[in-house]
């Protein structure tokens, strides 16, 4: 009889143990998966701000500037890829145009002392610097939850688990064009 009681120990610890254990794992890699997806969440909110602001300040810009129409269309066209988009990378190129086509506007209003004398755009101008801010932010926040996901899928056991979940790694937030990372050349 005590034999028979050691025995259903043994086989429940056999079978309660890893099964704990894979519980504990399963839902530490849930709790990661949902800090990722928040994560994006506020990146997303961030770039839809940007996008939102962006009409504003190009409407305020066209007064002054009719000839920059290839600007514009840039601007135009990046929002409608960043609206179109669900992938990360999709995002990021759209990202990667509009912070293009805004930093040329940028630049061109610079030239302009009747622009940058409007009330208006310099309102515009603040309140997209501080988007910017927050979405730095909220860049590395994502990467460094991804960092952490990632590995956590990576390492042994959860691996296996992971694997047999059909949990995928996600994708950093990067600046895969050349022109973004040039160093830009300051000239007095």
């Amino acid at each position: 009889m005590q034999v028979l009681t050691v025995l259903i120990i043994i086989l429940l610890l056999v079978i309660i143990v890893p099964a704990v254990a894979a519980i504990g794992v399963y839902n530490g890699l849930i709790r990661k998966k949902n800090a990722v997806e928040s994560a994006w969440a506020q990146i997303d909110t961030q770039l839809q701000k940007r996008f939102d602001l962006v009409p504003n300040l190009v409407e305020t810009v066209k007064g002054y500037m009719q000839h920059e129409q290839e600007v514009f269309d840039k601007i135009s066209e990046a929002r409608t890829k960043y609206a179109s988009s669900g992938k990360v990378k999709d995002i990021e190129e759209a990202d990667m145009e509009i912070s293009g086509a805004l930093s040329r506007l940028m630049a061109i209003s610079e030239d302009n002392p009747e622009l940058k004398a409007n009330e208006n755009f310099n309102k515009l101008q603040e309140d997209l610097n501080g988007i910017e801010g927050k979405l730095a932010s909220a860049r590395g926040r994502y990467n460094k939850v991804v960092q952490s996901y990632n590995t956590s899928i990576q390492k042994f056991p959860a691996v296996i688990l992971a694997n047999m979940m059909g949990f995928e790694p996600a994708d950093y937030f990067e600046v895969e064009s050349d022109e973004v990372r040039k160093s830009v050349k300051v000239e007095f």
